[in-house]
């Protein structure tokens, strides 16, 4: 694993995404900042994160996938190898809020950017975002984030999580098709409110009840509604109330 470490950034994911399109890169390259300035999350939000308090992080993953229909196993072992660590630091009450946020009880405490690129030959390079919030106590007009010192009245350290992250990421990516099944049923399991009757937000503003039933093989959130029929939905087109 290659560890470019830098004080300041935009946005590792950019900074990444720059350097593998110049030179050749070795698989799993990291790349960490102590703070960015232009944070990136799902469909063009922000994430902020406070100055040397959090992990951030992208890395780079090769040849995981040939096709494109299958690109959600990405983010399927990015986010379960998160969890996994998590789960061993003891960190309570995981789960992942569809499709990439982490959270401990009701509160995220990260979220995870995944951005892919296809080659002229077929291939298919993502760059996963990680922000992970370790360290900062306060989150001022964000009622629902949290940080895992917050959650667990202790301090961490960012670089051993880091690299368990990574290290796990590429146990499960190497074994993946031995454990492709094991890991999806992993991520359903770990869905935030999964099985539970949940209002929610369509793109029109109109609020209805639903019952998050899983994920679909491209990534779409499966949700069973009051007239019994299980409807698909994109990222962004539903917002859940909570």
């Amino acid at each position: 694993m290659k560890l470019i470490k830098l004080d300041a950034i935009d946005s590792t994911n950019e900074f990444l995404k720059g350097l593998s399109s110049n030179q050749i890169l070795e698989n799993f390259t990291v790349v960490t900042a102590e703070s960015q300035t232009k944070g990136k999350g799902q469909m063009g939000s922000v994430w902020d994160s406070e100055p040397s308090k959090n992990l951030i992080m992208s890395v780079l993953i090769k040849d995981f996938t040939i096709n494109i229909n299958l690109i959600f196993d990405v983010n399927i072992a990015v986010s379960i190898s998160i969890i996994q660590v998590l789960d061993g630091l003891n960190i309570p009450e995981l789960s992942i809020k569809w499709p990439n946020d982490i959270m401990s009880y009701n509160k995220k405490i990260g979220g995870i950017l995944i951005e892919n690129s296809i080659k002229s030959d077929g291939s298919i390079n993502s760059i996963a975002g990680l922000g992970l919030n370790i360290n900062q106590m306060n989150f001022d007009n964000l009622p629902k984030a949290s940080s895992l010192a917050l959650i667990c009245n202790t301090t961490f350290d960012k670089e051993e999580i880091l690299l368990k992250i990574v290290e796990k990421l590429e146990q499960n990516i190497q074994s993946w098709n031995q454990k492709s099944n094991s890991l999806w049923n992993k991520y359903t399991n770990k869905l935030f409110k999964i099985g539970i009757p949940m209002p929610f937000e369509d793109q029109n503003k109109q609020n209805f009840m639903g019952i998050i039933q899983g994920v679909s093989p491209i990534g779409k959130l499966k949700i069973l509604l009051e007239n019994d029929s299980v409807s698909e939905f994109d990222i962004k087109e539903i917002q859940m109330l909570y």
